[in-house]
């Protein structure tokens, strides 16, 4: 074999191995993010068991499920700066540690108060974990093959729910194991995963961390390109560092910002309201419910792998980013929108299908973080992601609380332990949260059609550069 052929063949070998430790990083944050999206899910399948045993309104534990995200916001933009300075790879870490400590007060006897305190600083641990896993598998691909591989990492965060509830329910049902080990479960996941992360960590080729000066600042010629091409996924680590305001303040960010919103709220529809409306619209048993509850985590992952294919083909093709991911988003949450202002003229399982689809293209929120991420420099993508993910959970904050009060003022009251729902409640929570429904659906509808038009890293990212 003579030299060359010796150093191709290097090559190949070193490229595979680096391959592998890139889908192992990747299959490790889908766990990452399965776990995180389980701790948000457990609420709601323990919602019966807390409000009985603990004597919650509705409004009291709807105030519980929205204190995950009063510091979810700012620990998300703090971190995402910080991530500019410190490397992805132990951030990811802290988070897996905080996460799993944080389950283990309410299996150890925790009340009321204990269960505020912890859902306020676990989402304050889990604030940056979108953006954060987001940017750390970004620097494992090169930039035309990223949509796939971020898409798997984003849809962890339906599959979690998926698997953990049927597991959740059956713990809960248990009569030797309660809700409180639910908390438990979730606590030693996260030790196991956490141990594995440190054993495998790294950081990735295509991090500023481990770019060269010359990869990080764009040359005379790529910036005519950029100028002159429709799409920049070629060109994006070689963009230059830009004012933050210029990007916050883009019509960009402002229509991913109000989608946000409106997939927030969905999710904390989601995780603290879903079992409870899917009871009160049949007879079912926990697991059934917490089966039932998994459909719209299902879509969302199909969506979210699916969409993110279709964005490397396209990507692939030269296709802008605004077309690959900015108007496929915009789509999902249009079609979100119309099914949630459907829901309150159908019953049945045709409200299960239609919460579905509703909530199930909502989690397709990921599209559009990646997708602002293409406007920016490396450098600064995840403070830029981290801002947007964090300024968009406001939704989430407002849905548990408005819910629940939708609830109490359409008259719902919250039977006492063992007390079986009647009929006439379960119409007034029906009647309370089908108001929040057509409330969301028309925002949604609106800001979906504000997304095609104007979710468009491109034409930003060649503003900025020229």
């Amino acid at each position: 074999m003579q030299v060359g052929e010796k150093v191709q063949e290097t090559g190949h070998l070193n490229k595979k191995k680096f391959l592998v430790r890139a889908w192992l990083i990747t299959s490790l944050l889908i766990l990452f993010q399965m776990i995180n999206f389980a701790d948000k899910a457990v609420l709601g399948l323990v919602a019966e068991s807390v409000m009985s045993e603990l004597g919650m309104t509705s409004t009291q534990f709807g105030f519980i499920g929205s204190s995950f995200f009063f510091l979810f916001a700012i620990s998300g933009v703090f971190v995402g700066f910080i991530a500019g300075k410190v490397q992805t790879r132990w951030l990811i870490l802290v988070m897996g540690i905080s996460w799993a400590i944080l389950q283990f007060p309410m299996l150890l006897g925790g009340g009321a108060m204990a269960l505020l305190v912890t859902r306020i600083i676990l989402g304050a641990a889990e604030g940056p974990a979108s953006s954060i896993s987001l940017t750390h598998v970004q620097g494992w691909f090169e930039p035309s093959v990223r949509g796939f591989p971020s898409s798997l990492v984003a849809s962890g965060t339906t599959l979690g729910p998926v698997v953990a509830a049927p597991i959740l329910a059956y713990i809960i049902a248990h009569p030797e194991l309660g809700w409180r080990w639910a908390f438990g479960f979730l606590g030693i996941a996260g030790v196991v995963w956490t141990i594995l992360w440190a054993v495998v960590c790294k950081e990735g080729p295509y991090s500023h961390f481990n770019q060269d000066n010359d990869q990080k600042q764009t040359t005379l010629n790529q910036q005519m390109k950029l100028k002159n091409g429709k799409s920049i996924v070629h060109l994006v680590d070689h963009l230059r560092p830009v004012a933050f305001s210029k990007i916050l303040f883009s019509k960009m960010f402002l229509a991913a910002f109000l989608a946000g919103l409106g997939c927030f709220w969905s999710l904390g529809f989601l995780t603290t309201w879903s079992p409870k409306y899917i009871a009160a619209i049949g007879h079912f048993s926990p697991e059934i419910i917490a089966t039932v509850s998994s459909f719209p985590w299902i879509l969302g992952a199909i969506s979210l792998a699916g969409a993110g294919y279709i964005s490397r083909l396209l990507m692939k093709k030269d296709v802008t980013v605004h077309i690959s991911l900015g108007v496929v988003f915009g789509i999902l949450v249009l079609i979100s929108g119309l099914s949630f202002a459907l829901i309150p003229f159908l019953s049945g399982w045709m409200c299960i299908l239609l919460i579905t689809v509703a909530a199930g293209f909502a989690m397709s929120f990921p599209l559009a973080t990646m997708a602002v991420g293409f406007s920016v420099c490396s450098k600064q993508r995840a403070a830029v992601m981290a801002t947007l993910v964090a300024s968009a959970s406001i939704g989430g904050m407002i849905s548990p609380t408005m819910v629940g009060f939708l609830m109490d003022k359409a008259g719902y009251i919250q039977p006492a332990k063992g007390v079986p729902l009647s009929p006439e409640m379960a119409g007034h929570l029906i009647l309370g949260m089908n108001h929040g429904f057509t409330y969301i659906g028309l925002y949604m509808v609106v800001v979906g059609i504000l997304t095609i038009l104007f979710l468009n890293p491109d034409k930003l990212a060649k503003k900025l550069m020229g």
